[in-house]
């Protein structure tokens, strides 16, 4: 499962390709809108305090060094986090974050208009719930209301973000983005880091989402376009595919893994390649979904039930809102109470 990253909404969804340039990017009325954007529900945090105390301070030294060109992103800071599996998270000091958002916020919507519809990890009225909404109705919809045998292929790539190539994706934003300037200031933030030479983006940054969905577009392109498969969709470098028969979905996993390899440089990972039928249950993005109904995914209850606290304990029941999860709710209620002081 991808990491979410929640934004709010104050993006400018009306850039023109023949009026956008650098200068908007370093507007102080678009740094202080990224300000905004990046300290929501981070007030508390001392470093987000200090910074904001001296705020004109810092974004007017800040939109000289963009001015200029000579702003160089600082090292990230590294650790890791169990989501579920554990993964290594990059984190930006502030400064560089406010350059995040300030891009993100201007050219979200020049790329997210190409992108297709069922593609649901970091886009605006999307997300997991609705990702896994839309494959149950690809399941009703290719199964006649579970009255026939429906079939799903299950794809993962490999160590995606660490093998995304920096020349490939700087080639895909400038077939959008004209302004050299922007693209000189886009350049700096793809190579700030690297797994290895010329490879990799930070899990954590909120530009390597999108920059993520840049890459991966080429993918969903080939195969909604090339290879006619409507009944697809992705979510982060998780991808599903649902038909009739077990046989159609087989000839799909060569010709999409010699695409990754041949035009993006990737591979699918082939311990997470599968084809299940429906009525075995088709585990994605933390749910079970069976005909008829879905339940929360084994591993996911475990660890919920493991964290669960009167702080989580309203984002958790939300999660079982999704599926049939009443039996868990009671318990993790039962729970909640049990460690809550008394009196």
């Amino acid at each position: 499962m991808g990491i979410e990253i929640c934004w709010g909404g104050e993006l400018t969804s009306e850039i023109r390709h023949d009026i956008f340039d650098f200068k908007q990017i370093i507007s102080l009325n678009n740094l202080f809108s990224a300000w905004r954007e990046f300290k929501r529900n981070k007030s508390k945090r001392q470093d987000v305090r200090l910074f904001g105390f001296s705020l004109e301070d810092n974004l007017f030294a800040l939109r000289e060094e963009l001015q200029n060109e000579t702003y160089q992103p600082s090292k990230y800071t590294s650790f890791y986090i169990q989501d579920p599996k554990l993964r290594n998270i990059h984190k930006a000091i502030i400064k560089d974050r406010i350059v995040h958002q300030s891009i993100f916020r201007l050219i979200y919507y020049i790329f997210d208009r190409h992108f297709i519809f069922d593609s649901y990890s970091c886009r605006f009225n999307k997300g997991t719930h609705k990702g896994v909404d839309r494959l149950e109705k690809f399941i009703r919809q290719v199964g006649r209301n579970h009255t026939r045998t429906t079939y799903v292929l299950k794809c993962d790539v490999k160590k995606f973000f660490d093998s995304i190539d920096q020349k490939i994706l700087f080639s895909l934003i400038k077939k959008e983005i004209k302004d050299e300037r922007t693209l000189n200031l886009v350049k700096v933030i793809i190579s700030s880091f690297s797994k290895e030479e010329g490879k990799g983006l930070p899990l954590g940054n909120v530009t390597s989402q999108l920059f993520a969905n840049i890459y991966l577009n080429e993918l969903d392109q080939f195969v909604k376009h090339r290879l006619k498969q409507k009944y697809y969709l992705r979510y982060c470098d998780d991808f599903v595919i649902v038909a009739r028969q077990i046989e159609d979905l087989s000839k799909l996993i060569r010709p999409i893994n010699e695409f990754l390899n041949n035009q993006l440089k990737l591979f699918l990972h082939p311990d997470k390649i599968s084809i299940s039928k429906v009525t075995q249950g088709i585990d994605f993005l933390g749910y079970v979904i069976l005909p008829h109904y879905r339940v929360l995914r084994t591993k996911t209850k475990r660890r919920m039930l493991a964290k669960i606290n009167s702080r989580n304990l309203t984002s958790y029941l939300g999660v079982l809102d999704h599926c049939r999860g009443y039996r868990l709710s009671q318990k993790i209620k039962q729970v909640v109470c049990s460690i809550l002081p008394k009196g």
